[in-house]
């Protein structure tokens, strides 16, 4: 593919082949768009770009030697071969390689249409584990247009480990040497983004079905249907500049209303408006802190599926209800999904628009009409009954025959399967895209209606540019077992590195029998056969304290996480399921869930972080360790913020399945960091990083270390994550170096912060100094405290001084 000649414009290179065309432009010193068309002019249009970004390209410098094109910003520098056309990219500073292409493909093939040609729908109408379904039965399949299928080629250093391409269910942490499917389903949120241990990332603009292979077959991402290979490269060199360039592109994450980062309570199902009601007034009443009560599928009258209105005989006084919950600082969210039952008022709104997909059961979430039509139900059937968030579940609604049988496919067989099915419904360049949409329609509008309520949106699905939605991804429905549990810990790092700051799961998982012990007449389920993915451990649920402690050791777990919910089906998840106080069940939840209000300051500075400085709250050890190659395979431990290393306990401890009590030693074995001393944080014992350590993990013990030079700020006594106590919030120092950290506080809703109503005030510690530095108040919010009190200690040891501060800048002698 030999260069026949170059075009150097203002803001584009312009290289044109034999085989086709590359334009090149560099977005900003970091990143470098590349386009690879049959066609010579490309396409500036994107589901998950940011319109501004293309407008806001960078010029570049072009020279050239006898052999290579060299294209350079600041930061990049891009050799293009002048015989070959193959790309290798470098780091401008030190000249060092960071990766070299070994070619791309572009194939033209038809994309396929399936329509009705005027006929009258076959609909088969199946009840499913996930849902109801419609299978259409009668589509016929035409040529829409023509587009390509592609492929982008790599040769990747030998010691190089990759990562990101969102959540999958292998628990894969370092892709090298393996095969990973991108396509949306129940347990998968694929994310077309890889991260390298040399301090690059590769950004795909690409909405189809992929495939990453790195095996003896080649090493290369396929994209299934685009109409152009359009690729970003991001130099970092750390992630977190990856992450700043990865939002650059997609959009800046918005902030969640500060109740999302309490406890937020949610079972399959509660039934009644009553049920959510006792259920948060006996939270209240055991004063154990709750911000949210979720209220899942079935909310419609019987056979209704999908209807956005409330069943009328179960929830009759629904926003009363709702006032009373908010008068105990209690939040709702409501499951709503986009598909609906035939005959019912919502889904023949969209049938006389013409607005539903080829299954005559899904809304089109790409068209704005749709979307428009959507949110008008939404809002008259449920935001107006006073809920105050969404849980949109089953955002990718063509799954096909997957779900379902005894046996698990094989990986290829799944992609095909369902991604065939999503094919057969969405255009097949945006098989991946439906969630985005979807979430883009729930925000746009819900904007469009109140500035006073911040859109929270929890998701089974999503891709890049979600963060921008007010989304929480969470990972579908999991079964309840330790190898989950482990697997799950890694699903969130990878999705975390791919930009997408808000992920959570089903604490204690959602499958929690087996489907065998279930179809055995123990429960309604239809099906009388075994499932492949209900594979819970645990068929008497919280009477099996085998169960209880897995739930324990996942709670602990999802205290650490952006957003603490527990979830499932088979067995109820109110922590007094679970024994009453003095059991030791029932004490270390409690115990978690009062460390998470607990931590409540540090936490909501993270989401402010997350949103002013485009920062991640769950943080693979690449992020701040990638020059310890010991964390390179890492994937069981993380940070939580800049402060804390978290290390959840996954083997059984106190019993077994079936009640079966267990003798092990009650240790956990911990890598720490190189780069860092690492403080316990149940006893402050200090130890030095670049060694494993064994430590004391009882039940109510989290292994869990605090890097020396942090700065963490906690507050006691909150029943609720917006209460404002009288107790002074507490600057804790983990001395060792140097410390700083950004406290953030704002109205806790509303989008008054995006025209700067919200406050920072920067910590900083001077270790040599032993001085404190507390700075000036920067900003103004209309509910903010104007005088603080601050209680002041160094861990380790015992004086504590407490201060007013009234906004001006402090200065404290430790000395």
């Amino acid at each position: 593919m030999k260069i026949e000649q170059i075009k150097v414009e203002n803001k584009s290179i312009k290289m044109e082949t034999k085989d086709g065309f590359f334009e090149i432009f560099a977005m900003n010193p970091g990143i470098i768009r590349c386009v690879y068309s049959k066609q010579e002019k490309c396409i500036n249009q994107s589901l998950i770009i940011e319109k501004e970004v293309y407008e806001q390209c960078i010029p570049m410098s072009v020279t050239e030697d006898e052999s290579n094109y060299i294209v350079e910003t600041a930061k990049i520098r891009l050799r293009v071969h002048k015989e070959n056309a193959a790309f290798s990219w470098y780091q401008k500073e030190t000249d060092s390689l960071y990766v070299q292409e070994m070619g791309k493909e572009l194939e033209q093939i038809p994309v396929l249409r399936y329509s009705l040609n005027g006929e009258k729908p076959m609909i088969k109408r199946v009840k499913t584990v996930d849902g109801e379904r419609n299978f259409v039965e009668n589509l016929i399949e035409s040529i829409d247009r023509m587009a390509y299928r592609a492929k982008l080629r790599f040769r990747w250093a030998q010691e190089e480990a990759l990562y990101g391409l969102g959540q999958g269910e292998e628990g894969i942490y370092n892709y090298r040497g393996h095969v990973q499917y991108l396509y949306q389903h129940n347990m998968r949120i694929p994310m077309p983004m890889l991260l390298s241990s040399k301090g690059y990332a590769v950004l795909m603009d690409c909405c189809s079905l992929m495939t990453f292979q790195d095996d003896e077959n080649g090493s290369y991402l396929y994209m299934d249907t685009v109409d152009q290979l359009d690729y970003y490269f991001i130099a970092g060199p750390k992630f977190d500049d990856i992450i700043d360039s990865y939002r650059y592109l997609t959009g800046k994450a918005s902030m969640l209303p500060k109740w999302a980062f309490g406890y937020i309570q949610s079972k399959e199902a509660y039934h009644t408006q009553e049920e959510l009601l006792q259920t948060a007034a006996e939270y209240r009443k055991r004063q154990i802190p709750l911000d949210g009560i979720v209220q899942d599928w079935n909310t419609w009258e019987s056979g209704k599926w999908g209807e956005k209105e409330l069943d009328q005989s179960r929830y009759g006084d629904m926003r009363h209800v709702n006032q009373s919950l908010h008068e105990m600082n209690v939040h709702t969210m409501v499951s709503v999904w986009p598909t609906m039952n035939e005959g019912t008022k919502n889904h023949g709104e969209f049938a006389e628009a013409g607005l539903l997909l080829g299954d005559y059961a899904t809304y089109d979430a790409f068209s704005e009409k749709a979307r428009g039509i959507y949110w008008k139900q939404a809002k008259e059937g449920l935001f107006d009954q006073g809920f105050d968030s969404w849980w949109c579940d089953s955002t990718e609604p063509f799954t096909g025959p997957d779900w379902g049988g005894a046996m698990k496919r094989e990986p290829w067989e799944r992609f095909m399967l369902v991604g065939k099915e999503h094919k057969k419904y969405l255009d097949a360049a945006n098989a991946n895209a439906f969630a985005l949409v979807h979430a883009k329609g729930i925000y746009d509008n819900q904007r469009k209606t109140t500035n006073q309520k911040r859109v929270l949106n929890l998701t089974r699905s999503g891709y890049p540019a979600s963060q921008k939605y007010g989304t929480v991804l969470w990972s579908g429905d999991i079964s309840a077992s330790y190898e989950t549990l482990k697997k799950q810990i890694v699903e969130g790092i990878n999705i975390s590195m791919c930009g997408i700051p808000y992920w959570t799961l089903d604490i204690g998982a959602f499958f929690t029998v087996g489907s065998a012990w279930w179809n055995r007449g123990c429960g309604n389920h239809e099906n009388p056969n075994p499932i492949w993915f209900w594979t819970g451990q645990y068929n008497e649920g919280v009477k099996d304290k085998g169960y209880c402690e897995l739930y324990t050791r996942w709670f602990e777990y999802g205290t650490f996480l952006p957003m603490q919910r527990s979830h499932g089906t088979d067995t109820p998840r109110e922590i007094w399921n679970f024994g009453e106080k003095g059991s030791i069940f029932y004490d270390a939840i409690e115990k978690y869930i009062q460390l998470r209000y607990l931590l409540m300051p540090y936490i909501y500075s993270l989401a402010g972080s997350v949103t002013l400085h485009n920062d991640t709250i769950l943080r693979s050890l690449m992020f701040d360790f990638a020059e310890d190659k010991n964390v390179w395979e890492l994937g069981c431990e993380y940070m939580f913020g800049p402060c804390f290393l978290v290390c959840p306990v996954t083997k059984p401890m106190y019993y077994e399945a079936d009640n079966r009590q267990i003798e092990v030693e009650k240790q956990w074995d911990c890598y720490l960091p190189v780069g860092a001393d690492w403080y316990f944080y149940w006893d402050n014992e200090r130890y030095q990083g670049g060694k494993h350590v064994s430590v004391m993990a009882g039940i109510d013990i989290l292994p869990l270390f605090v890097k020396a030079g942090s700065i963490v700020i906690t507050e006691e006594g909150k029943q609720y994550a917006t209460q404002q106590t009288e107790n002074p919030m507490k600057v804790q120092i983990y001395s060792g170096t140097d410390a700083v950290f950004e406290l953030y506080e704002d109205a806790g809703d509303g989008y008054d912060y995006e025209a700067g109503n919200y406050t920072t005030i920067l910590f900083t510690w001077f270790e040599e100094k032993k001085i404190l530095k507390i700075g000036r108040r920067s900003g103004f919010f209309q509910e903010m405290q104007p005088e603080r009190q601050f209680t002041i200690q160094i861990i380790g040891q015992t004086r504590c001084q407490t201060i007013s501060y009234v906004g001006e800048e402090l200065r404290l002698d430790w000395n």
